[in-house]
C-alpha cells in the first residue's frame, strides 16, 4: 500500500467541485444573513422556529464568541483536515500528553478489502493514558478544585460532587485494588453499574493501569451479561447490589448472579465480583452472597492508596471493548484503541458543544452505551469540563425532573436522544415553563434522525428560541461525531444534521456503491479514516471486515441511509434495515414517523415494515397519541392522510396500531425488533424483553392488535 511523503497513507487532493460543495455553496453568507435559497430565516433569539423550512440562524452575539464562528472558519479547518490529516491531527494531538511521541507515520489505512486486510492505526508508536490526560493533566494546569462531577440520585434531594483531584484519588485507590487482584495490561474487566458516579470511576481505574473496561448497560438480563462474560473473560465484574429507576427496583446482583452461574456452565469462571453497596436502594444484609468471590467496595476500596502509578500504553494499545447487540446472533465487541479515541473524543466534543471552561454539561447517556463513553466521561474530562451524571429516571417523580436539574446545577450543554424529547413534548410545555432553563446554551440529540416537530419543540420550547441544537449523527464504531452542527458556523435546517465533522469525508452511494454527487439519495459511506474509528470486532476480523467494508469496497459502511438536499445538508433516513420497499419505492421509515409526528394529535410514531401480498411489503406504524386524545376512526384516516400530504399517496400507512406506549430500553431506545415481531403476528417468539423499562407495554400493544 502506497504512502505519503510523511508516511501517512495518501489522500486524494479535493477541489471545490468535490468534497467542499457544502462549503462553498454559502460561505459568503454572513452569520445572521436573511431568507436563501426560498427558505424562511430565523435568527436565534428573535422568533420562533414554525415552519416547515425554517432555516435557523445563530445569533451575531452567539457567533462573536463561538470557537467556529462563521461558514468560512469552519470550510477552512475542515478543508486542512483534508487535504492534510496529518499535520491537522498531529496539531491537535500535541495539545495532550505523551510520554513519547508518535512516529512519523501519524496514521495508516487500507479500507478497501481489495486490497488485503482492512486496517486503521493513528499516532502508532506514541505512548500516552487516556485516564492521565482526562485527570492528572488538568490538575496539573491548575483544575483541581473544579468540580468534575456533580451526581444526581434518583431521588430528590440526592446528590453529590467530585472534584478533580476527588475524582483521581477515588479512581488510584480502585486501580491500586485492581492491581491488587492480578488485572493487569490488557486483562478485561466487565463493569454492570448504574449511573453513580463510581461508572465512571471505574472506567477510568482500569484505563490508568491499561485493563481494558467492557461496560455493560445495567439493564442487560442475564443471559445477555453472560454472553458477554464468555466471550472477554474478564478477571472481574464490578456491580452494584441495587438501583432504583423512577419508582422500580432492580436488582443488578442478582442478574450478575445469575449470569455468573451460567458462564461456570459455559468454562467461563470470573474469581472476583465486586459490588457496590447502593445503600439507599437495599441494604447488604439483603443481598445474596458468595463467599470467597464476592467483595463490598466500601470494605475494600477506600483503604487502598490515593495514588497509583500510570500505565503507559501505545496509542494503538486496547481500550475499551463495547458489546452491540442486533436482533439475531453474537453480539458484536466495537474495539477502540487509545489514542486516535482520546484525540476525537476530546476534538468532537470541544467544537461541536462549543465547549467553554464556564460550561456544565449534561448528556442524558448511560456510560453503558457509547454516547456515555465518549459524551460523559472521557470527551468532557479530557476538556476539563464539569460533567452530571444522573442515575434517576428523566420523567421521575414528574416529567419536569430534567428541567429541575438543568436549574438545579445551570446546566449550560443539554444533550439527550429524540426519544426523550418527544416523550417529554408529550407532556405539554406545562412541566417545562415551571423552571428558568436560563442557563442553557447549547441543546444536542443523539441516536436516531429527530423529526423537524420534536426539533422546533426543542428549540422554541426548552430552549426559548435562542439555543443552538447539534443534532449528531454518529456510532458506536465511530468513537464520535460524524456529522454535526458547528453552533455559531452554520444555519441550521430542524432535522438536518448538517455537514460533516473535521476529517470526515461522508459519501452517499447508489445500490453498486457508485458516488452520487448534488442532491440525492442512497447509503451513507466514508471515505479514508479518522482518528476516532473502532479497529476491529472482538475475535472477528473478519465480520469486521465483511459488516463494514464489503459491502462497498474501499469505503465505512454506515449502515445508514442518507438523502443530500441542494444546499448540502445531510439528512439521515434511518437504519437501512429501517428503509421499507414498498412496490418499488424505498421509503424511510423515519420520514414516515416524522409525517405522523407532525399531526397536532400524535406524540410520537415507529414505523416498521411487514409482509403485504401486493406491495411486498407495507407500512405498519405504532402510534402513540397526546394525552387525553382517544382512539377513533376518524383520527386513523386522519394520520394516513397526514403522510399522504407530506410524502405521498406510496407512503401511506397499511395499519396504524394504537400505541398507549412503546417499547423502550431504559435509556429511551425503542426496541424496534418487538414491533416487527408485532407486526408480523410473531407473537410466540417477541425474544428477550427484560432491557425494556415496562415490560407491560409489550402486552398492552399485544391486546390492542385488531382494534
Amino acid at each position: 500500500m502506497a504512502t505519503s511523503p510523511d508516511g501517512s497513507s495518501p489522500r486524494k487532493s479535493i477541489t471545490t467541485s468535490d468534497r467542499l460543495r457544502h462549503v462553498d455553496s454559502m460561505s459568503t453568507l454572513p452569520s445572521g444573513a436573511g431568507r436563501i435559497s426560498h427558505l424562511n430565516a430565523v435568527i436565534l433569539g428573535d422568533s420562533l422556529a414554525s415552519e416547515e423550512y425554517d432555516m435557523v440562524f445563530p445569533s451575531p452575539e452567539f457567533s462573536r464568541h463561538a470557537l467556529v464562528p462563521s461558514p468560512e472558519k469552519y470550510m477552512e479547518m475542515y478543508r486542512k483536515s483534508i487535504v492534510d490529516p496529518a499535520g491537522f491531527w498531529s496539531e491537535i494531538a500535541s495539545l495532550f500528553y505523551w510520554k513519547q511521541k508518535w512516529s512519523d507515520k501519524v496514521y495508516s489505512e487500507n479500507m478497501d478489502v481489495r486490497e488485503g486486510t482492512i486496517k486503521i492505526e493513528w499516532f502508532r508508536g506514541g505512548i500516552t493514558n487516556i485516564c492521565y490526560n482526562a485527570l492528572d493533566r488538568n490538575i496539573q494546569a491548575g483544575l483541581g478544585a473544579k468540580t468534575a462531577i456533580y451526581w444526581e440520585g434518583n431521588e430528590l434531594g440526592q446528590d453529590g460532587s467530585l472534584t478533580y483531584i476527588d475524582l483521581l484519588e477515588r479512581v488510584c485507590q480502585l486501580a491500586n485494588y485492581l492491581k491488587d487482584i492480578g488485572v493487569g495490561k490488557g486483562d478485561a474487566v466487565i463493569i454492570y453499574l448504574p449511573m453513580l458516579m463510581e461508572l465512571p470511576i471505574a472506567m477510568l481505574a482500569c484505563a490508568r493501569i491499561a485493563a481494558v473496561h467492557s461496560v455493560v448497560f445495567a439493564g442487560y438480563s442475564a443471559d445477555s451479561l453472560a454472553q458477554r462474560i464468555m466471550d472477554c473473560k474478564p478477571k472481574a465484574v464490578i456491580t452494584c447490589n441495587a438501583v432504583r429507576r423512577g419508582s422500580k427496583v432492580i436488582h443488578l446482583k442478582d442478574i450478575v448472579d445469575a449470569a455468573l452461574v451460567d458462564s461456570a456452565k459455559n468454562g467461563v469462571s470470573v474469581d472476583v465480583c465486586l459490588t457496590y453497596e447502593n445503600q439507599s436502594v437495599m441494604k447488604r444484609e439483603s443481598t445474596n452472597w458468595m463467599e470467597g468471590r464476592d467483595i463490598w467496595w466500601q470494605d475494600t476500596v477506600p483503604k487502598y492508596p490515593t495514588t497509583c502509578d500510570v500505565e503507559w500504553v501505545d496509542a494503538e494499545d486496547l481500550l475499551f471493548l463495547l458489546y452491540t447487540s442486533g436482533s439475531t446472533g453474537k453480539p458484536k465487541g466495537v474495539i477502540h484503541t487509545t489514542g486516535g479515541y482520546m484525540v476525537y473524543t476530546a476534538t468532537t466534543f470541544k467544537y461541536a458543544f462549543d465547549y467553554k471552561p464556564s460550561d456544565i454539561h449534561w448528556c442524558t447517556a448511560d456510560c453503558g452505551w457509547i454516547t456515555g463513553h465518549s459524551y460523559v466521561t472521557y470527551g468532557p474530562l479530557l476538556n476539563g469540563a464539569t460533567v452530571i451524571v444522573f442515575e434517576g429516571a428523566p420523567n421521575y417523580p414528574d416529567p419536569g425532573r430534567c428541567w429541575d436539574i438543568v436549574d438545579k446545577y445551570k446546566v449550560t450543554i443539554f444533550y439527550t436522544a429524540p426519544t426523550l424529547v418527544r416523550s417529554l413534548m408529550r407532556e405539554g410545555n406545562e412541566y417545562v415553563a415551571r423552571y428558568s432553563r436560563k442557563s442553557l446554551r447549547i441543546l444536542a440529540s443523539v441516536g436516531e434522525p429527530i423529526n423537524p416537530s420534536a426539533w422546533r419543540w426543542f428549540f422554541n420550547v426548552v430552549g426559548d428560541s435562542r439555543c443552538p441544537i447539534s443534532d449528531t449523527w454518529w456510532q458506536t464504531e465511530t468513537g464520535g461525531f460524524m456529522i454535526t452542527p458547528l453552533p455559531g458556523a452554520w444555519p441550521q435546517k430542524p432535522g438536518s444534521a448538517t455537514f460533516p465533522f473535521f476529517g470526515v469525508q461522508p459519501v452517499i452511494v447508489d445500490e453498486k456503491g457508485n458516488e452520487l454527487e448534488g442532491q440525492c439519495s442512497g447509503y451513507l459511506c466514508v471515505k479514508s479514516s479518522w482518528p476516532g474509528a473502532f479497529r476491529t470486532l472482538y475475535g472477528d476480523h473478519e465480520r469486521y471486515e465483511t459488516t463494514y467494508f464489503k459491502p462497498f469496497p474501499g469505503y465505512y459502511f454506515s449502515g445508514d441511509g442518507c438523502s443530500r438536499d441542494k444546499d448540502g445538508y445531510y439528512w439521515l433516513t434511518g437504519r437501512v434495515d429501517d428503509v421499507i420497499n414498498v412496490s418499488g419505492h424505498r421509503i424511510g421509515t423515519a420520514e414516515v414517523e416524522s409525517a405522523l409526528v407532525s399531526h397536532p394529535q400524535c406524540a410520537e410514531a415507529a414505523v416498521v415494515g411487514f409482509e403485504h401480498e401486493v406491495k411486498g411489503q407495507g407500512i405498519y406504524a405504532f402510534v402513540t397519541l397526546v394525552e387525553g386524545v382517544p382512539y377513533s376512526e376518524e383520527l386513523r384516516k386522519s394520520l394516513v392522510a397526514a403522510v399522504r400530504n407530506q410524502i405521498g399517496a406510496f407512503a401511506a400507512p397499511d395499519k396504524i396500531h394504537w400505541a398507549p406506549s412503546l417499547p423502550k430500553t431504559r435509556s429511551g431506545k425503542i426496541m424496534r425488533r418487538i414491533l416487527r415481531k408485532i407486526a408480523s403476528r410473531q407473537l410466540d417468539d417477541l425474544g428477550d424483553t427484560s432491557t425494556l423499562a415496562d415490560p407491560s407495554v409489550v402486552d398492552q400493544l399485544i391486546a390492542l392488535t385488531d382494534c
